[in-house]
């Protein structure tokens, strides 16, 4: 099938960008990339779980995954003054050849017999070190690529991307790992990353971030993950507007106990269930495929009150861990994962939706950046906390005490809000 058949077959809104020779060099190995952290979502975890020394499997666990996520807002904040001048091809090739070598040296140390449980989080923590510039470049790289008209759909179409992943390259994981070893999945990963660095090298002019003469042109300067004088300055308004503040503190604490969650899921698969990789797998394919359709859904939410909602989407995801904690058959707690997703999907978009209705025009980037710097830390903390806590207690016990710590958050959100309301109507009436 010819090119033209193949594009008659999308979606007129997206037909025009296939007319780039860049964006269709670009957009398979962004996909390919993306299918393959989706895999490493089972596979970091499972291989973690296999060299971890006996009794110490929730720790190493615990620290593999917030290796593979914390150097990356680590390095968002600390490398601005070194990155935010260079051009976004180049970023983006930086970060996925960091990627491909060190998650390339995964299988290799496994095979040859030398993957100690220190090498593997220090690799981990190198390939994640530039991801969120590497994220950053790869919009901006698009912007450069492609004629403002036709930005919102690439967007759109590479977000996508990045939401099928969720679904497909966990359930892939799962398949693969009971005929090849997890580590060859992040080996599989690196590969991936190894293509979109090639890619990026093939796209041409200001794309590629060389100016006519190869040189770099300023016009292919990329923005930085997190603009640190726009975040300051907006941790300084947020200051005076307290429900913002709020709606900040609910989402870093919903995502702080999201973290051990995520790392008491695999063990309560090995340890609790007896079960392996597949089921992990399938865990996450639910939930993901269950995020989607909740985040498409978010947008028939606004007609209700978004506090209320956005509070009631934080219960109703620890109401989804609790049966974890009862030792509900597998069954049960797939369903209830996949609930768990279906409410979580729209949390992000709402949350955003709340800080654009209370935030002035000319403050909105401002703010938003103080968000994405505060919430950097967020997810990978309670990750680092998954693993001592579940040496304490236990895998089941994790997910219970995580799903009720969330319903007591949304409780103590709701409370807040009341009080304020309540102190709001006090004072205009004094």
């Amino acid at each position: 099938m010819t090119r033209v058949q193949t594009t008659r077959l999308l979606p007129q809104a997206y037909r025009p960008l296939f007319a780039h020779a860049d964006f269709r060099r670009l957009l398979p190995a962004l996909a390919a990339s993306d299918l393959g952290d989706g895999m490493s979502v089972v596979a970091v975890a499972w291989l973690a779980i296999e060299i971890a020394p006996p009794g110490q499997s929730g720790m190493l666990l615990g620290a593999a995954l917030a290796a593979y996520a914390l150097p990356g807002a680590a390095g968002a904040l600390l490398f601005g003054r070194w990155l935010r001048r260079l051009p976004a091809g180049r970023l983006l090739a930086a970060d996925s050849r960091i990627r491909a070598v060190l998650l390339g040296c995964v299988p290799l140390a496994w095979a040859a017999g030398v993957l100690h449980p220190v090498l593997y989080v220090a690799l981990l923590a190198g390939s994640s070190v530039l991801h969120a510039w590497g994220n950053a470049g790869r919009y901006s790289l698009l912007a450069q690529i492609l004629p403002p008209d036709q930005r919102l759909a690439a967007n759109a179409l590479v977000s996508s991307s990045v939401s099928a992943s969720i679904v497909v390259g966990p359930a892939l994981a799962g398949f693969l790992a009971a005929v090849i070893a997890p580590a060859w999945l992040i080996g599989l990963d690196a590969l991936s990353f190894a293509v979109l660095a090639a890619q990026v090298g093939r796209l041409r002019g200001v794309a590629a971030g060389q100016d006519g003469k190869g040189g770099t042109g300023e016009e292919a300067t990329t923005a930085t993950p997190v603009d640190a004088d726009r975040s300051a300055a907006g941790l300084r308004l947020l200051r005076t507007q307290p429900e913002l503040l709020g709606v900040l503190a609910l989402t870093w604490f919903f995502n702080f106990l999201y973290g051990p969650a995520e790392v008491a899921l695999p063990l309560h698969v090995t340890d609790d269930l007896h079960a392996g990789a597949g089921l992990l797998g399938l865990y996450w394919t639910l939930f993901g495929a269950g995020a989607v359709l909740g985040g498409l859904a978010a947008g028939a939410l606004q007609r209700f009150p978004l506090w209320p909602v956005t509070l009631g989407i934080v219960a109703g995801w620890g109401l989804a861990l609790v049966p974890f904690g009862l030792g509900a058959p597998a069954a049960v707690t797939l369903a209830c994962f996949t609930l768990g997703g279906l409410i979580y999907g729209p949390f992000t978009a709402l949350s955003y939706t709340l800080f654009q209705e209370r935030t002035p025009a000319a403050s909105l980037t401002t703010v938003l950046a103080a968000r994405s710097a505060a919430l950097l830390t967020a997810g990978p903390v309670g990750t680092a906390l998954g693993g001592p806590l579940i040496a304490l207690l236990g895998p089941r016990q994790v997910l219970a005490a995580s799903g009720i710590a969330t319903v007591a958050l949304a409780v103590i959100g709701a409370a807040v809000r009341v009080w304020g309301l309540r102190r709001v109507r006090t004072t205009s009436v004094v």
